[in-house]
């Protein structure tokens, strides 16, 4: 295949960006999309120039690295990562745009690769249990429902890899904090935290300047590992409850 692709290149985080345009011969239909990038840079550094900077490290669609819009869509055409988006979805000739996330909380560090350190911090904040140091407990000393147990395995497969955020128009990073919240409050091993872990992720998601949610809806159907639109309303219902009783207590 023949492909003209169009690229955002930014030197660095305060240096203005623009689209550029590259012709790229000889693509495999087999090829992944980072493969195909591996392929135009390649040829850029044969030439002399700068190679397009991208993230990515497992190339196995479970990092949630590899951070792009093409063509507008946050990971490509297909509900997958972008490591995972192979070039048969699309044509011979096809113009392609390839961007970087797109929000106020994720700046470019250069050309598609930007900073999510913002996910890290919302993590730090609550997204752990507490956890009594000697000997382990027996596996089965607590038992879980099946479906508290189904519901956190759901929302432990969220990767962080913000093509929700990409994808809200708002740039909201509600869904990822509420599949982070959810995971961990529907099990009993984090019941000791349960209000705080919500209070605390939610405080931190909004002091990282994401925007508001108005359940759009795109971040659901962006999401490669199927995190529920329902999820951000089942984590509503936790905040609401820990912001009643930490108005009882005096918090």
């Amino acid at each position: 295949m023949k492909l003209t692709l169009r690229v955002w290149r930014q030197r660095n985080a305060d240096a203005d960006g623009a689209m550029s345009t590259y012709e790229v011969d000889g693509i495999s239909a087999d090829m992944s999309f980072l493969e195909m990038l591996d392929t135009l840079n390649e040829e850029l550094i044969l030439d002399g120039e700068d190679p397009v900077a991208f993230d990515h490290d497992c190339r196995e669609g479970i990092c949630g690295a590899c951070s792009l819009v093409i063509n507008g869509d946050a990971h490509g055409p297909e509900r997958t990562t972008t490591c995972q988006l192979h070039m048969r979805a699309f044509k011979d000739g096809d113009t392609i745009d390839v961007e970087p996330w797109r929000a106020s909380a994720f700046p470019v560090v250069k050309d598609l690769v930007v900073d999510r350190s913002a996910f890290d911090r919302i993590i730090q904040a609550g997204g752990y249990i507490s956890a009594p140091t000697g000997a382990a407990p027996e596996a089965h000393a607590t038992p879980v429902p099946k479906p508290d147990a189904d519901s956190a395995f759901e929302h432990a497969e969220c990767i962080g890899c913000g093509a929700c955020v990409a994808a809200c128009p708002n740039g909201s990073a509600m869904l990822f904090t509420s599949a982070k919240v959810n995971h961990l409050n529907v099990l009993p091993q984090g019941a000791p935290e349960r209000e705080t872990r919500v209070l605390d992720m939610v405080g931190q998601m909004d002091a990282e300047g994401f925007g508001g949610c108005t359940l759009t809806g795109e971040c659901a159907t962006a999401c490669p590992k199927g995190i529920p639109l329902p999820s951000i309303a089942a984590m509503n219902k936790e905040w609401l409850r820990a912001t009643r009783k930490a108005r009882k207590v005096g918090r």
